[in-house]
């Protein structure tokens, strides 16, 4: 495996090598383009402009005055292209002759509705949100800043059909549901790479800080037919920052958390650099966190783990001609978790632990190019992630609790994209691509004679067609994967529609396949604490393939009046599963409670999402999200013997939704409301303090936060940020948690935090 990845990485250093000899910018032309970049309705200069030559990879910034010049231009015929974050995209059309000068400005309209926004989850290739063939929402830094969210997990809930959940006490082991499925049924891709392990699930989501990201991406629905196994109920794509200009910022975040009984501190660093020509540039991040665990009952036993972490990286690109770039990117991770009581002693000397400490090391290297013509791209890529994990979990002062586990992933591959002026009725693009992924996972549990030695490999080839114009689009495409665990070929199709009636008016079909394969899952290798009792996960002997189709519908609407924007999403979504996976307890073993997953006859999920959003200027926005669904297996089925049949699915809230609010009075000063809403679900609740086992049906919560913000002028480029709020301002908050060294460390819902107030600085460069 080693040899392989290390031929692919040399292959790329061979193709930078070469692409490199042939470079097209080595003659000077002393053809020069300049100019400024100002916003239509206020006549200011934006700076942070990002100005490029469509096509290549020839462009610049807007400095702090709003001008920008882009130096030694080759001769030809070029599209110059203007694109920010809250603006609309602009291009003009130039022919550059050598030794002239030439002038083009822009005057941007203000976009908050992020209708031209760029995204790469629809295709595995840029468009925009208004060309997609599917619907992809867009999680930027804003909403990280305005909820007051350090890590990723945290502002992902803020999108129609998105939950983000807390399932242990001891541990904080999150997860992310998407349409009324689990978190097990989302693909997690770092860069648009299925780089995310079985073993990464279990905290990864968490452990990765916001500061890292640029925007995530949130496509809904089946995406087995792009990205594999996994991606049934949706695929959440994150994008890491890319250098742009020159800039730095540090920042720190205070918690009191329930008051001052427990303290979360955040530090976050960031620093970019580019070259004067554009031809280097590197982006460094860093993130330190330390957050105190916190006893919600005193009853001796954690409701919030104890963690500390330190994470940092970078991601940096060389461009090696006009019209071809490599980039490469890597970050580290050390965290500690701690949760159960008593935890200023050794594990096995306290009732109940759950420790893990973890070493994570994931990097990247990505070669593209894209013709002249702009009618073909091509990029090859390679993706590693290690991890390094020593637990412990374990129940009265057991000393065979302890545990490690070893996960090495990686995968490699090549795209090619050509674009025809037209393809029998209409301009398409057709899209091809071949993967290897590889997964070797060895997870020890000595002292409960638990070995998991789990080798996966999965080769893959995709394709599809995209025929689109203003108006319509039409994608056909479907994914070939030979998964070592599975007999045959699976075959993933995929079917989407877009129709513009109206520039301003998106209305989208799509149908997907989607698929799990029978492995070792994310919550495989976590280990709960039920009633004092230490309870594992098995896979059953004759476990089968999870499959789905899916279909949705969306209407998306996007109007301008005035000074104002408006957007109105309105989708139905429909997903169809056979062979789904089930848990019910088999009995002990050894003093160790036993799940079982095994395949059940199916269950179909179907709802719908609603989302408005409306923005005046750059002053005030507004955002709300409701999503109504059914989860229901197709026949009743029973976890345990001492409860009822149903068919409901467990921790899935038939209604749920969330709001932003944000309100500039003047430029310097942001205020923020923001809140979620979780609606009324069945949970499992395992006998220990109880005396048997019980299905509940929880209350409902609405979970309030508010942050403001004021930037201060400091000095020429630099300004100084103030903030502070709360979160969770009407203490929603579970009052039923179990007690003692019998609880049921799963029997948690909820709002993740109680009454939480923050206090923030940021210096910003």
């Amino acid at each position: 495996m080693k040899r392989i990845f290390s031929a692919l990485v040399a292959a790329l250093c061979i193709a930078l090598s070469a692409d490199a000899a042939h470079t097209d910018n080595d003659t000077a032309t002393d053809a020069h383009i300049h100019g400024h970049v100002i916003d239509k309705n206020t006549g200011e200069h934006l700076p942070h402009m990002v100005v490029m030559l469509k096509g290549t990879t020839i462009g610049v910034a807007t400095d702090n005055t709003g001008h920008y010049m882009i130096r030694n231009v080759p001769e030809g015929d070029f599209i110059v292209e203007v694109s920010a974050i809250g603006y609309k995209s602009q291009s003009r059309e130039i022919t550059i002759k050598k030794g002239r000068a030439y002038e083009i400005n822009f005057m941007l309209e203000e976009d908050h509705v992020q209708i031209d926004g760029v995204i790469v989850s629809a295709t595995r290739s840029e468009t925009t949100r208004r060309m997609s063939p599917t619907l992809v929402n867009v999680v930027g830094m804003d909403i990280y800043n305005k909820t007051n969210s350090t890590t990723v997990a945290q502002g992902l809930s803020f999108q129609p059909g998105v939950r983000v959940e807390n399932n242990c006490q001891n541990c904080g082991f999150q997860q992310v549901r998407i349409n009324g499925l689990d978190g097990q049924y989302t693909q997690i891709l770092i860069d648009s790479r299925p780089i995310f392990s079985a073993l990464a699930g279990v905290y990864g989501i968490e452990q990765l800080p916001a500061n890292m990201v640029d925007r995530v991406e949130v496509m809904r629905g089946g995406g087995s037919a792009l990205f594999g196994s996994s991606a049934i109920a949706g695929t959440i794509n994150i994008i890491t920052k890319e250098p742009v200009r020159n800039s730095a910022a540090i920042s720190h975040t205070t918690t009191a958390i329930n008051g001052t009984e427990a303290f979360h501190n955040t530090t976050d660093i960031n620093a970019s650099i580019v070259s004067e020509d554009n031809k280097l540039g590197l982006a460094v991040f860093g993130q330190n966190t330390s957050k105190d665990a916190w006893d919600a009952n005193g009853d001796g036993f954690t409701e919030l783990s104890k963690i500390s972490g330190q994470t940092a990286g970078f991601r940096g690109y060389i461009k090696t001609g006009l019209y071809s770039k490599i980039t490469a990117e890597y970050h580290h991770l050390e965290e500690f978790r701690r949760g159960g009581d008593n935890l200023n002693l050794p594990p096995h000397e306290v009732m109940i632990a759950e420790q893990t400490k973890h070493g994570i090391n994931t990097g990247g290297l990505k070669f593209d190019w894209f013709s002249k013509d702009q009618r073909h791209r091509f990029n090859a890529f390679a993706s590693i992630q290690h991890i390094n994990r020593e637990s412990y979990y374990g129940a009265g002062m057991d000393p065979n609790a302890y545990g490690m586990t070893t996960d090495l992933t990686w995968v490699g591959g090549a795209q090619y994209v050509h674009k025809f002026k037209k393809a029998f009725f209409m301009p398409a693009d057709l899209t091809a691509g071949v993967e290897y992924n590889e997964d070797y996972l060895r997870d020890n549990m000595w002292g409960y004679d638990r070995v998991t030695d789990q080798t996966v490999r999965i080769v893959s080839a995709y394709a599809q067609n995209e025929w689109k114009n203003a108006r319509w689009g039409i994608l056909v495409g479907g994914r070939l994967d030979k998964h070592n665990l599975i007999k045959g070929v699976i075959f993933s199709p995929r079917a989407n529609l877009r129709y513009n009636p109206t520039k301003d008016i998106n209305l989208r079909a799509s149908y997907s396949y989607g698929f799990r394969a029978p492995q070792a899952f994310d919550e495989d290798l976590h280990i709960d604490n039920v009633g004092g009792t230490v309870s594992m996960i098995r896979l059953a002997d004759d476990l089968r393939v999870e499959k789905s189709q899916s279909v949705s519908v969306s209407a998306d609407i996007y109007h301008s009046w005035g000074n104002w924007q408006g957007n109105v999403l309105v989708e139905g979504f429909y997903t169809d599963l056979d062979d789904v996976f089930a848990m019910k307890e088999i009995g002990f073993e050894n003093g160790i409670l036993i799940k079982e997953r095994h395949n059940e006859s199916g269950a179909r999920v179907f709802g719908g999402n609603l989302e408005g959003k409306v923005a005046w200027k750059d002053v005030f926005q507004l955002q709300l999200g409701f999503t109504a669904q059914n989860s229901r297996y197709k026949e009743a089925r029973s976890w345990s013997d001492d409860v009822e049949a149903t068919r409901r699915m467990f921790r899935t809230p038939d209604f749920h939704g969330y709001m932003t609010a944000s309100y500039n009075p003047v430029k310097q000063l942001t205020l923020a409301l923001t809140g979620t809403y979780t609606g009324s679900m069945l949970l499992e609740h395992h006998a220990g303090m109880i005396e048997k086992n019980e299905t509940v049906e929880t209350p409902s919560f609405f979970d309030m936060g508010f942050k403001a913000a004021y930037d201060f002028k400091v000095y020429d480029s630099f300004s100084l940020q103030l903030n502070a709020g709360v979160q969770n301002m009407f203490n929603s908050f579970q009052n039923d948690f179990d007690s003692g060294a019998d609880r049921d460390s799963g029997y948690i819902y909820g709002p993740t935090l109680p009454r939480t107030f923050f206090f923030g600085i940021k210096l910003i460069y």
